[in-house]
């Protein structure tokens, strides 16, 4: 959640900065008018409870002139009243005020660049040179003869976006999945296994409700909901808690499986495993001190890069735009692999800083001296496992239709 002190006192420069992610105008409004009617409410209030102060404060002189202190004491039951009806009054514009805002996305960092869409944003640096074949290379549905991925009976199980995965493909998953936390671990990130369904409260301090709730798969019945992605239980392992100073960075790595209902995507990436309501990741989270997060930043970006970079991926960063920021992001920098099939780089990992977006959410404060204060919370794919092994089919597919493994795999397969 953005800060609402913060927001009060300078609107206008919150919402010049709101703008970079295309913020409805609408609820900019909103969101202004009730902020203006909490802050006017204030000062009603912090004016009967100065006047109230002052009448406490003339006891003593009365007692001294000798004066009649009944009428004094009825002024002050009086204004004590009305002192407990502007603070309802209060309380009902701050929860007000909190709901419109928890459907305000967080302030993008200064470096972001302008932009309405992907197509604004910003290549910062290619690694490793795309692969050239002698022949046309297949995309990664196209290779039946080797039984590999099974959509028709994903669908038949469960329905559309759904696959099954077998022999190799299914050994090189879990041989990616163990390589992937393996080198996390080394990188200085904690394996941590979490659970797949999480409560409300979880997906509120993360940001992915209330705004989200139509791309989330809800158990019927029950306040619980299937996780969008490992950085909800990650993060909030520590809500509502102050941790010690020496404690940060705190830093994880966890493989799950991650459900998403792809409410906003119909008609896109229909084919393949490009876009499943199911699917595998292992994730990055950190939780350190604000001073310390652009330095924590480029680490996670490193440590997922290196990691393509590790099975022989060509891949680049680009940092992303306004407009194309998520909702929770402060900055983001995706990791784009390349595909041959397509001829064009994909998505396969997006690192972001949330700054202390989630932790006010979430209430994560760590003891500074004798002050709490809101970490820095911050995720990142690395890497999603599916589209991994889509870009291995890819890019070590040979002439005669076999796959070859990337030798930091072998081990894993043996």
């Amino acid at each position: 959640m953005i800060d609402l002190k913060a927001l009060q006192n300078d609107f206008d420069s919150i919402a010049s900065k709101l703008q970079k992610k295309n913020v409805d105008s609408e609820l900019l409004s909103a969101l202004k008018e009730q902020a203006l009617a909490l802050k006017t409410q204030k000062a009603v209030l912090e004016k009967l409870q100065a006047e109230q102060n002052a009448k406490s404060k003339l006891f003593p002189q009365y007692q001294k002139e000798g004066k009649d202190i009944a009428s004094l004491k009825a002024e002050l039951a009086e204004n004590k009243q009305a002192i407990a009806i502007e603070q309802d009054k209060a309380r009902e514009l701050e929860a007000a005020l909190s709901d419109i805002a928890l459907n305000v996305p967080n302030i993008p960092d200064s470096d972001v660049p302008a932009g309405l869409d992907e197509d604004d944003n910003i290549e910062i640096k290619k690694v490793l040179d795309i692969p050239t074949f002698s022949f046309t290379p297949k995309e990664h549905w196209d290779f039946e003869e080797l039984d590999f991925i099974d959509f028709e009976r994903g669908v038949k199980l469960s329905k559309s976006r759904f696959c099954v995965l077998k022999n190799d493909a299914a050994r090189i998953e879990r041989a990616l999945i163990n390589y992937m936390l393996d080198f996390n671990r080394a990188r200085g990130f904690a394996e941590v296994s979490v659970p797949y369904i999480v409560n409300r409260d979880s997906l509120m301090a993360t940001g992915q409700l209330p705004k989200f709730e139509d791309d989330l798969f809800k158990i019927e019945g029950e306040e619980l909901f299937l996780i969008p992605t490992a950085e909800v239980p990650l993060t909030n392992l520590y809500r509502d808690e102050i941790l010690k100073e020496e404690e940060l960075p705190i830093m994880m790595t966890s493989f799950t499986a991650c459900f998403r209902k792809e409410a906003g995507s119909a008609g896109r990436d229909t084919r393949g495993m490009i876009r499943q309501h199911q699917f595998g990741k292992v994730e990055l989270v950190s939780i350190t001190k604000p001073q310390d997060s652009d330095k924590i930043f480029q680490e996670m970006v490193a440590c997922a890069s290196d990691l393509l970079a590790s099975l022989g991926l060509a891949h680049r960063q680009v940092l992303l735009c306004g407009g194309d920021l998520g909702f929770g992001a402060a900055k983001t920098i995706d990791l784009e692999v390349w595909l041959p099939g397509q001829n064009r780089y994909r998505e396969i990992s997006s690192v972001s800083n949330t700054r202390d977006f989630q932790a006010r959410r979430a209430l994560i404060r760590y003891k500074d001296g004798k002050k709490n204060v809101l970490v820095n919370t911050l995720n990142g794919s690395s890497l999603a496992v599916g589209r991994c092994l889509i870009a291995i089919i890819e890019n070590y597919q040979k002439e005669d239709g076999t796959i070859a493994v990337p030798e930091v795999l072998k081990p894993y397969l043996s």
